[in-house]
């Protein structure tokens, strides 16, 4: 099953690099919630941390059917994934994001702090308020 992907980042609309990786891939960008997550400042794009009392807005992407396995290894790439692979910023993880329309609950990838980044922002990182990051797009 191919899963829509949350983003919360630089891949929103209107963010730097929405256009460039999700620009004809997608079938539809659905305004989403992910409680369960809160969000830190990064390099110029956000972290979200597994965090039981947070929410994170973002969208909801469901990629073209015939673009799937492109947009899963170019988003793997951008987010520097590896399966397993210790020195991962991020982990790609499955949760349930809630869709803002209809309050539909929605199984989604998503990109969050691997546990060493996590780690270091609980203790010194700089939280988003409200849960909703905006670049300088």
């Amino acid at each position: 099953m191919n899963l829509p992907f949350f983003v919360y980042g630089t891949l929103r609309p209107g963010e730097v690099n929405h256009d460039r990786f999700l620009r004809g891939r997608t079938a539809h960008e659905d305004p989403g919630l992910l409680r369960g997550a809160v969000l830190y400042e990064g390099p110029g794009y956000p972290y979200a941390v597994e965090a039981p009392e947070g929410e994170v807005r973002g969208e909801l992407v469901t990629a073209r059917p015939e673009s799937y396995e492109e947009l899963l290894a170019l988003l793997d790439r951008l987010e520097e994934y590896v399966p397993g692979d210790p020195r991962n910023l991020y982990d790609r993880v499955e949760r349930t994001v809630t869709r803002e329309a209809d309050g539909t609950a929605v199984r989604a990838w998503v990109y969050v702090a691997a546990p060493t980044v996590a780690a270091r922002l609980r203790a010194r990182g700089t939280r988003v308020e409200g849960g909703e990051w905006r670049g300088a797009a």
